[in-house]
């Protein structure tokens, strides 16, 4: 039985699949799977799914690789600044005992794996919204041998990626979408401190939502599309064993099965209908590839949100894909599914081929040879004083491997002369030969410490006020106020504003043609003029930005924007050389994260959304003077969820036209949607606007460069409103209420766990 280190067992493809517990492990295992993602006590996404702790983790990777399987880990959560020095030593023993993977998002946690693990493989997570080659390939020089990528992408821009990178492809082929996408959702961070950038998702957009109160749907009257329910951002779940043969021919290595909340039995039915429709691929080819309704009909018996839909790969978006009733009422699984579930994957053993070779000879020491390299001797054989043991008997004693993982496929036995062993010796020799070789294939996967892991340490916890140099940190000086505008309706407003000191124009809101003239009315009001590109870079983008490439450079913006890293390869191959900002989403939630951001060459990073005051003045202070300055985010309705979806096109129609609607939900509150069709993606809003008026000397103790004013369905009204009261509380120094009647303090105040 060969066992080789780091090699699929199948050519060009992995059935990948999730892992909540040991058991569902086991069955993935069984069923099928040739790797299987769990996550850990700590730093998962799935803070909730019955995570292993340390010891079974540790078991659960040696059953892997005893059935010549992989386990990776997913350690793809933000890590705060406190919680980071803590990271190698949650990792060391995984990694020795021989971790095939780590899952990751937060780019702190890349950059300590690289340096303290070299030869831990990464994966980047989905939760790094990967929509191109561009960012592909900056993951891959970075270190990273694999991407997952963003739910959202086509067959066309994942064969792109597969085209222009030489990296493993990792997309999700089955269970749940989540509806923005992954790593720009906030929601239910926002609405109840449970953050899904932590693993803690409270999955707001499975609640219903209806589309009204100054919205298309008008004073809360629902459309006769929205009548059929009111669920408009329930996705339902993913199903693409039809597109299998394009999947695959597209260039994706990896099949994930999305569940680690679900059943031992779900995933173990799941993995057994992927695993079949994949070999039957790989046998036949595309010519002889069907898939029986009966099997779509088993998959929909074990979990059913509404119906199946095969997801992106071939649309953009679609009402079709919404699961807008309830889910289907609580009911009865066959139970003879569940027991043929139970018996072939969830319960049954599972035991490897090996073939032996035993040698008993007459006054020597018998001997079992294992698949040829391993060797045990066992007591001198005696002189029989009766009858003779018989080969047979012998045979028959040895193939009894019981709980052990392996069984005979093969075993020979010589006897030579007139032999006879007890019993309990054949069984102390069989014992020994396979716990012997058990050991042999699991050393293959042993490692030592690391390079520098004893260096990775950070046993400080929360960092002093001490910068690089070992000065202390001064945070003096009043910061610069910058204005960000969706529409151009406000810009007149914020011109003539003494107090604004820059301005930034949303590409999503203001047209090509007219960023000339704008950047210079900025510059002739005496301000600096930058460019905000999009949430999502894809092909829709990316085409725009190349018939305007020429209003970009003679616009000669101070500053771009950047909210996704395929933005800063684009415009590297464009040439342009204006410094960059890098936008809250791209987080630096701990200073490697912001080193490692600034050594992308951002001149500013904007602070995370999702750590409160202490949490950030920690990590500004712990990061000292770098190549960087640092934004906060003082004042908008944040955005709440990014998604390929469209609101609009599914409680009414497609109008292609950009505007506001508001859906409102059980509580009454109404979030403000903006469909982006420049680019064609939604944006959620939050409710309620942020605001720090009043914690002017809080802020000023960040140190902060820049304070960013957030303003995206505000009228000129509201927006001279709060420009004028953030002039007086932050240039001023004046005590000022907030002009708006009502706000949140968003997280800077409580944080999330």
């Amino acid at each position: 039985m060969k066992q080789e280190r780091g090699r699929g067992l199948r050519p060009n493809v992995e059935i990948l699949a999730p892992a909540g517990s040991w058991e569902s492990m086991v069955a993935a295992i069984n069923a099928g799977a040739d790797a299987v993602y769990m996550g850990g006590s700590r730093f998962g996404a799935r803070a909730y799914a019955d995570n292993p702790q340390e010891e079974d983790f540790l078991r659960a990777i040696d059953y892997a690789h005893l059935h010549g399987k992989k386990l990776y880990m997913t350690v793809n959560t933000l890590v705060k600044e406190e919680e980071l020095g803590q990271l190698p030593d949650f990792l060391l023993p995984y990694y020795r005992q021989g971790l095939d993977a780590a899952i990751v998002q937060d780019f702190g946690v890349f950059s300590l794996i690289r340096d303290v693990f070299p030869d831990l493989p990464v994966h980047a997570s989905t939760q790094m919204t990967v929509t191109g080659y561009r960012y592909a390939k900056l993951l891959k020089e970075l270190g990273a041998v694999r991407v997952v990528t963003a739910r959202e992408l086509s067959l066309e821009e994942i064969r792109r990626i597969h085209n222009e990178v030489e990296i493993e492809i990792e997309s999700f082929v089955h269970g749940a979408l989540c509806y923005c996408y992954s790593g720009q959702c906030l929601l239910s961070s926002l609405i109840g401190g449970r953050s899904g950038n932590r693993g803690r998702c409270a999955q707001p957009c499975r609640l219903p939502y209806e589309a009204g109160e100054g919205g298309i749907a008008g004073k809360g009257k629902k459309t006769a599309r929205q009548a059929e329910g009111s669920y408009l951002m329930n996705l339902k779940d993913l199903c693409t064993l039809d597109l299998l043969p394009d999947i695959l021919e597209a260039g994706v290595y990896s099949l994930k099965i999305e569940g680690r909340m679900k059943s031992p039995r779900y995933t173990a039915g799941v993995v057994h209908m992927y695993r079949k429709y994949t070999d039957r691929y790989l046998e036949r080819g595309r010519e002889d590839y069907r898939v029986d309704p009966a099997d779509k009909r088993f998959l929909l018996e074990l979990f059913d949100r509404g119906g199946f839909t095969d997801g992106y790969y071939r649309q953009h978006n679609g009402r079709d894909m919404v699961a807008l009733g309830r889910k289907p009422a609580f009911r009865e699984v066959d139970p003879g599914i569940l027991d043929y579930l139970d018996k072939e994957y969830v319960n049954r053993k599972k035991q490897e081929p090996v073939e032996g070779r035993l040698v008993v000879r007459e006054g020597e020491p018998v001997r079992l040879e294992l698949e040829g390299k391993v060797f045990v001797t066992g007591a001198v054989v005696q002189t029989a004083k009766n009858q003779p043991m018989e080969k047979e008997r012998i045979l028959k004693q040895l193939n009894k491997t019981g709980e052990s993982p392996f069984f005979f496929s093969r075993l020979e036995a010589e006897l030579s002369g007139n032999c006879f062993l007890p019993v309990q010796e054949l069984n102390e020799l069989r014992r020994r030969g396979l716990k012997k070789l058990e050991e042999a294939i699991l050393s293959q996967y042993f490692r030592d410490s690391g390079n520098g892991a004893e260096e990775g340490r950070d046993s400080r916890g929360m960092p002093g006020s001490q910068t690089k140099d070992g000065t202390k940190a001064s945070f003096f000086g009043r910061p610069r106020i910058h204005v960000s505008l969706e529409e151009p309706e406000g810009l007149a407003e914020v011109l003539s504003h003494p107090d604004v000191d820059g301005i930034y124009l949303d590409a999503c809101g203001f047209p090509a043609e007219g960023w000339k003239a704008a950047a210079g009315a900025c510059r002739k009001a005496g301000k600096t003029c930058g460019l905000i590109l999009p949430h999502i870079f894809r092909k829709k983008a990316e085409q725009y930005f190349m018939e305007h490439i020429r209003d970009l450079k003679e616009s000669a913006f101070d500053e771009l924007v950047l909210r996704s890293l395929e933005e800063l390869g684009f415009l590297k191959e464009q040439g342009c050389e204006a410094p960059v900002v890098f936008d809250a989403g791209l987080y630096g939630m701990n200073h490697r994260a912001c080193k490692f951001l600034g050594e992308l060459g951002a001149t500013r990073l904007t602070l995370p959304l999702e750590l409160n005051e202490r949490e950030l003045r920690g990590l500004a202070q712990h990061t000292g003077k770098g190549a960087w300055d640092w934004e906060l985010i003082a004042y908008g309705h944040l955005p709440a969820m990014v998604s390929a979806q469209c609101v609009r096109r599914t409680a009414e129609r497609c109008v292609k036209q950009p505007g506001v609607i508001f859906i409102k939900d059980r509580r009454g509150k109404s979030l403000p949607v903006k469909n982006h069709c420049r680019f064609c993606y939604n944006t959620v809003y939050n409710p309620d606007p942020l605001s720090l008026l009043g914690l002017g000397h809080q802020v000023e103790g960040l140190g902060v460069k820049v304070l960013r004013l957030s303003f995206t369905v505000e009228s000129p009204k509201q927006i001279r409103a709060v420009l004028d009261a953030y002039g007086d509380c932050f240039v001023r120094g004046e005590d000022t209420p907030a002009p708006v009647a009502r706000f949140t303090r968003g997280h800077f105040k409580r944080g999330v766990e």
